[in-house]
């Protein structure tokens, strides 16, 4: 399980201060897919980070330190000269399983990109991968900030089916200012 208690985090914007979470509280349980849903600077981003240890709230406490965590970030923070495989290669290490790889590859759409270098993909490709490094990384937890940017209707609906079958063995967390793609059983929290 995993608990934020009154989480606080505030910054500063020149002379103002901006309240990007006042007093947060959450439980997420293990095999659980929760989406968080808001406009564009509600604090999202903000919550993801501060359970993912990238960010100190101000006040409260963040209990599930012992959560192995992947992510997919705004940014795809993926190696553009290299291709998909060894993308996955590089992140994966000893963990990279090929036949999984491939499937995970054909199911998002990027079955077919050979040994293409990820610079000279499209940006709803390097989403795609991006999302495919996160689902086949080790983890308790899965953290997806915006992990539908620049994907079409049916790859959008491809990624959520795949998210889907994570969140069957994980907590998975998804940020989003969008509507789901497919109809989920999920916990849904407004910020």
């Amino acid at each position: 399980m995993l608990k934020l208690q009154q989480i606080v985090k505030d910054y500063q914007a020149g002379d103002a201060t901006v309240h990007a979470l006042r007093g947060v509280s959450l439980t997420f349980r293990e095999s659980e897919f929760v989406a968080i849903l808001g406009h564009s600077g509600c604090g999202k981003t903000t919550l993801l980070r501060v359970l993912l240890g990238l960010e100190t709230p101000d006040s409260g406490t963040v209990n599930g330190d012992k959560f192995r965590w992947t992510a997919v970030f705004q940014e795809n923070r993926l190696l553009e000269g290299l291709d998909a495989e060894e993308n996955l290669r590089f992140v994966l290490g000893a963990n990279y399983n090929a036949a999984a790889a491939q499937a995970l590859l054909e199911e998002l759409g990027l079955g077919d990109v050979g040994k293409k270098k990820v610079r000279d993909y499209s940006g709803g490709m390097q989403r795609r991968l991006a999302l495919a490094r996160a689902l086949l990384a080790p983890s308790d937890a899965l953290a997806l900030d915006e992990p539908f940017t620049g994907l079409d209707a049916e790859n959008r609906e491809a990624a959520m089916r795949a998210i889907l079958r994570a969140a069957e063995t994980k907590i998975v967390i998804l940020s989003t200012h969008e509507e789901l793609p497919i109809p989920v059983p999920c916990q849904i929290i407004e910020l």
